[in-house]
């Protein structure tokens, strides 16, 4: 009888199957399912056999459910799903999920062939029966967990893009406040420097919508233009913004002068808004009355921009924390903690890197380290 087989040859089986599993790229048992994944559907397949060999046959079902699959809850079901959530776990796919059954079912049967092991009929159809239900309900599971972890990862996406979007409005719409407050209160022209930067960031705020809306239309697809532009230019239009923000937090702002014949290559936009979200993080962590310094220069075949503030130092361990999503550290929470991660992502998708070094009692000096390049012409 084949229970009596699979019993008496389940560790023998069991080895087949795992010198199958390891031979495949990618794929390696673990020790739980050496004792939870094939091996114990081992165990029910052959229970299921014995059982169906009693006058109370139908009970088999119990143990491995019933013909043609269906909602039924059966042992099987149970661990074979559990299985097909651990193979996602190891991050394996669906085809590896169904393998795993086909290397039990191929050894079987080269073990039968091996040993000239007679089986009936409703032995093979029970097999087939078990197999069946079991690659079911390990690929549904599989495939629900996945999903699941798809969504999920989407959502994430989703709301982070929504979070930068956000962050961004806020900036450009706080500095067009502010050049718009600083006019009428002097009752200034618009036509001066104050309104420049008024039209600047409306300017700004108005690309950034239509940059969004082209992302939504084309799923996010569209290639980043990189362009080269003024350094000294580039410095000088951050400066004229942010020292209307530099007022609002009672500190003092200053920008060493820039030499001009130095060039970098990026999206200017989104590098400048890189820059802003720096300045705007130092202006609210460093203490009242004490500057906040923003030099940019050349160093070999890189461009630096450092923003230094006087924050009084990083606390333990929080420069690795800082640049990720809505990380906040300090006491003030007035943001949302996005600053710093669209800033490192920013510098990131122009081929330059943002690091943070911890002035000790002081404060901290950001850093944007960007490729060189000439003068545009």
């Amino acid at each position: 009888m084949l229970h009596n087989f699979l019993s008496n040859n389940r560790d023998e089986l069991a080895a087949r199957c795992r010198v199958k599993v390891g031979s495949r790229p990618g794929r390696s048992a673990t020790e739980a399912q050496l004792q939870n994944g094939i091996p114990l559907f081992l165990d029910q397949l052959i229970r299921t056999l014995r059982v169906e060999q009693t006058s109370q046959r139908h009970e088999s079902e119990l143990i491995s459910g019933p013909a043609g699959g269906g909602v039924a809850l059966s042992e099987v079901s149970v661990s074979a799903a559990q299985h097909g959530k651990d193979l996602l776990g190891l991050g394996l796919t669906v085809d590896q999920v169904v393998h795993d059954y086909g290397d039990l079912c191929q050894s079987i049967t080269d073990l039968a062939v091996e040993r000239d092991a007679p089986f009936a009929v409703d032995e093979f159809r029970t097999l087939n029966r078990c197999l069946d239900n079991a690659i079911s309900d390990a690929v549904t599971e599989f495939s629900y967990q996945r999903d699941g972890l798809h969504a999920t990862r989407n959502a994430d996406a989703s709301n982070q893009r929504m979070g930068f979007f956000a962050h961004e409005l806020r900036n450009l719409l706080g500095t067009a406040s502010l050049a718009f407050s600083a006019a009428k209160a002097g009752n200034l022209s618009l036509t001066g420097a104050t309104g420049s930067i008024l039209e600047r960031s409306l300017t700004s705020l108005e690309k950034l919508i239509k940059d969004s809306i082209e992302d939504v239309r084309t799923s996010g697809h569209h290639e980043v233009t990189l362009g080269s532009f003024s350094l000294a230019g580039f410095i000088r239009e951050i400066y004229d913004a942010a020292a209307l923000s530099a007022e609002v937090y009672d500190c003092s702002f200053r920008a060493l002068p820039v030499d001009s014949d130095l060039a970098v290559k990026g999206t200017r936009d989104l590098l400048m808004a890189a820059v802003a979200n720096l300045l705007q993080n130092a202006f609210k962590f460093t203490a009242p009355g004490t500057e906040v310094l923003l030099t940019a220069y050349a160093q070999g075949d890189r461009i630096l921009i450092d923003v230094k503030d006087h924050c009084g130092g990083l606390a333990p361990e929080v420069a690795e924390t800082m640049f990720l999503p809505f990380s906040q550290a300090g006491t003030n929470r007035t943001g949302i903690g996005l600053g710093l991660t669209i800033a490192k992502q920013t510098v990131a998708a122009n081929e330059g890197t943002l690091t943070v070094h911890d002035l000790a009692d002081v404060g901290c000096v950001f850093t944007i380290n960007l490729p060189r390049h000439s003068i545009p012409t």
